[in-house]
């Protein structure tokens, strides 16, 4: 399973699950873990903010918790799924 099959919105738990090698339960329990998902299933609050974005959005929202800026000044790379500052 590709994880470039889950890149839009609503995806969160496919595209987790395809990124540790299709173990649902496992990304479950991370999800859980990051306080996005309740035991049940359930998404949080949290949980449906991250799902309501495109990948290239949760991945520009790590870089600026991360090292600060705006969603814009960063570049999205697809293929590896990471951000970098735009020149």
């Amino acid at each position: 399973m590709t994880t470039k099959q889950f890149m839009g919105r609503h995806q969160l738990l496919h595209r987790l699950t395809a990124q540790v090698g299709g173990n649902a339960q496992m990304a479950k329990e991370i999800l859980i873990k990051r306080g996005q998902m309740n035991a049940d299933g359930t998404l949080t609050a949290a949980g449906h903010a991250r799902d309501n974005m495109t990948a290239e959005e949760r991945a520009k929202d790590r870089a600026v918790k991360r090292s600060g800026g705006t969603p814009s000044s960063y570049k999205y790379n697809p293929n590896t799924n990471s951000t970098r500052k735009k020149k």
